[in-house]
């Protein structure tokens, strides 16, 4: 009778005490994101640590990691993900499917890996992990991450630090060509087009004044691009996604639904700003809030504001006048760019929904 009850009271307890594992190992951040499995929390991270198939990858560049990495991190500069074309004046272009697929192996992520990628909270907190996270998601790789506020929240959660990296044995990496989602890698030909065209949606992230035409951004060579935003373009300052610019938290999914206020889920939204980076988190946020069809305009303003190429441009300010956030993944025809347009003229144009951070904070480019 007594052996009865106690392993009774031991299957009690180990049930409660499995119950609290899965649920404190399931938590990614406690924000009810359509795409929830895409951010993971410090806590998170510390249950899942030492699974077989996880990858850390520390994304951050030599002069922001302070010698301080997470246990296990492979150092994976995301900047090895880009090159520069000086005969066409442009910085930060994607290295092609090819070469990423060539870095990947090199350090020791296979197809099968869940990739956590982390920077810290100085350097634009998720900002440039998010721009990995675009290149896994264009390979169609199934599992992948974005640590929130970098080393900064797993330090905060009582995570150890080491000062040397993990230095991984290579492997190969092949997406199967069928699995490679390259429409998520665009350039001013395909735009070109599809100016006009209902079911894209173009989303401008840099600051108000880059927006406008107010505020400049340069070529390779530091020469100023044409000012202004592609035609029918909105803007969504990157850093509004954040909760304060010194905490660097993302917004709750209520949050984000209201700032997004106007975009249909259910279409495609191509995003740019001036060489990728900033883009690339706009992009993760909407991938996070279930947008499928998000497209990253990789060489961004660096190729569109090139002088040499006479892209159209235009400084009045686009608004998006819907008040309510469709449900995600809808395919509801409740977008049209031109009958919900109100534009602006000039870089003195103030309401509406073109929004911009009011902080002061300053980017670090990109």
């Amino acid at each position: 009778m007594k052996n009865s009850k106690l392993i009774r009271y031991v299957a009690i307890a180990a049930v409660l005490l499995l119950g609290v594992y899965w649920s404190a190992a399931s938590a990614i951040s406690g924000k009810d994101y359509p795409n929830a499995g895409f951010l993971a929390s410090a806590e998170w991270l510390k249950f899942h640590k030492n699974d077989a198939s996880l990858v850390i990858v520390d994304v951050r560049m030599d002069k922001y990691s302070e010698g301080k990495l997470i246990p296990k991190a492979v150092r994976m500069p995301w900047q090895q993900f880009q090159y520069d074309d000086t005969a066409g004046n442009m910085g930060g272009l994607f290295v092609g499917i090819g070469r990423a697929q060539q870095l990947l192996g090199e350090h020791g992520i296979s197809r099968n890996d869940t990739v956590v990628l982390y920077d810290s909270v100085k350097r634009d907190g998720g900002a440039t992990s998010s721009y990995i996270f675009w290149v896994l998601d264009l390979l169609g790789h199934k599992n992948m991450k974005v640590l929130e506020r970098g080393i900064d929240s797993w330090i905060e959660a009582g995570g150890e630090t080491v000062s040397e990296p993990r230095k991984p044995e290579a492997v190969f990496y092949q997406a199967p060509s069928g699995e490679i989602k390259l429409r998520k890698w665009v350039k001013a030909g395909y735009i070109m087009p599809r100016l006009g065209d209902p079911y894209y949606q173009i989303l401008d992230v840099r600051s108000r004044e880059e927006y406008l035409g107010a505020k400049p951004n340069t070529g390779l060579d530091g020469t100023a691009l044409s000012l202004g935003h592609i035609p029918t373009a909105y803007n969504n300052d990157y850093t509004l996604n954040w909760t304060t610019p010194e905490i660097k938290a993302i917004k709750p999914y209520a949050a984000l639904t209201e700032l997004y206020s106007g975009l249909d889920p259910g279409r495609a939204v191509i995003l740019y700003c001036h060489s990728a980076r900033r883009g690339s988190f706009g992009y993760f946020i909407l991938r996070l809030m279930g947008f499928e069809d998000a497209i990253l305009y990789e060489p961004s303003w660096m190729e569109w504001g090139n002088k040499r190429y006479y892209h159209p441009v235009e400084t009045a300010e686009n608004v998006l006048t819907r008040d309510t956030f469709p449900e995600a993944k809808s395919t509801s025809a409740v977008f049209n760019p031109q009958a919900k347009t109100n534009r602006k003229s000039g870089a003195a144009a103030t309401s509406g929904g073109g929004r911009s951070s009011k902080s002061g904070y300053v980017s670090c480019g990109g």
